[in-house]
C-alpha cells in the first residue's frame, strides 16, 4: 500500500485552529460558488423561466414566450463566451430552455415547457440519495476535483466522506420536497400559477442546499491534495533516480 493509497481516521487529523477553520470555510465557500456557479449561474438560471411566465401570464402566446425564453438562454451564453467566461453553467440553461420548448410546442401545452426540468430535479433528488446509500455520495463526486482531492475521501478521509453523505442527503430531501410542491401543481394549477411557484422555488431551496454543504464541509476535516502528492512522489521518484546515477558513476570512477 502506497502512501496515496493509505486510509486514514478522524483521530490522524490535527486539531485546527481558529485562523485555520477560518481559512477552511473560505476555501469551501469558493469551492462551492465555482462548482454551482455563484449569484450569476443563479440568476441565469431563473432569468429563462422568468421570461417565459411573464410574456405568458401577459398574452398566453406560447410560442412568443417559448421563443423569447429560448433567445435569453442563448444571448446569455453569447454574453459569457464574449468575456470569455465559464459556461457550462450557460449551456446547460440553454439546453433546458430547448428541451422544454420542444416539449411545449409538440403537446401545446404550456405547462409542459417545465416539466423536463422538474423531471430532472426528481432525478437528480434520487442520484444524490442513491449514490450515497452506495456509499459514493454525489457530491463528493462533484467537488472532490473542485478541492484536487478526486475520490481520495472515500479510503482515506472518512471524516469528510461522512460529510460529504450529509450534504448528499441534504439535496436529494430538499430537492425531493420541492418536488413534491410542483408536481401536484402540474396537474392542478394552470400554467402562470405552476410557472410563478417555480419560479419562486428556484434560488431558496438552492441556497439552503448549499449553505447546508457550507456548514459540513467547513466542519469536516481538510481535502487530502492528491495532485500535490503525486507532484511529491514524482520529485522524490527523480532524486531517488539521481542519487542511484551519482552512486553509479562514482562506482565507475572508483573501478576505473
Amino acid at each position: 500500500m502506497t502512501s496515496l493509497d493509505k486510509p486514514t481516521s478522524d483521530m490522524d487529523q490535527p486539531h485546527r485552529t481558529d485562523q485555520q477553520d477560518a481559512e477552511a470555510k473560505a476555501v469551501t465557500e469558493a469551492a462551492l460558488f465555482e462548482a454551482f456557479g455563484g449569484v450569476r449561474g443563479m440568476v441565469e438560471t431563473v432569468l429563462p423561466g422568468l421570461l417565459f411566465v411573464t410574456i405568458f401570464t401577459l398574452d398566453k402566446d406560447l410560442k412568443a414566450s417559448a421563443v423569447a425564453a429560448l433567445a435569453l438562454s442563448l444571448v446569455l451564453v453569447v454574453v459569457r463566451l464574449v468575456r470569455k467566461d465559464t459556461v457550462k453553467h450557460a449551456f446547460s440553461g440553454v439546453f433546458g430552455v430547448a428541451f422544454g420548448v420542444v416539449f411545449a410546442m409538440m403537446t401545446g401545452n404550456a405547462k409542459d415547457f417545465y416539466l423536463p426540468g422538474m423531471i430532472y430535479t426528481l432525478g437528480l433528488a434520487l442520484a444524490y440519495l442513491v449514490t450515497t446509500l452506495a456509499g459514493v455520495p454525489l457530491i463528493g463526486l462533484i467537488l472532490g476535483p473542485v478541492f484536487k482531492e478526486n475520490l481520495s475521501w472515500r479510503t482515506r478521509n472518512p471524516g469528510r466522506k461522512k460529510a460529504y453523505a450529509k450534504a448528499s442527503y441534504a439535496w436529494g430531501l430538499i430537492l425531493l420536497a420541492k418536488c413534491a410542491i410542483l408536481f401536484p401543481l402540474y396537474w392542478w394549477a394552470d400554467t402562470t400559477q405552476l410557472g410563478w411557484v417555480l419560479v419562486s422555488l428556484k434560488i431558496p431551496p438552492f441556497l439552503l442546499a448549499v449553505y447546508l454543504t457550507w456548514v459540513f464541509l467547513a466542519k469536516a476535516p481538510p481535502p487530502i491534495d492528491v495532485f500535490a502528492e503525486m507532484e511529491a512522489e514524482e520529485e522524490a521518484e527523480k532524486a531517488r533516480k539521481a542519487a542511484q546515477s551519482d552512486r553509479a558513476a562514482e562506482a565507475r570512477n572508483h573501478d576505473a
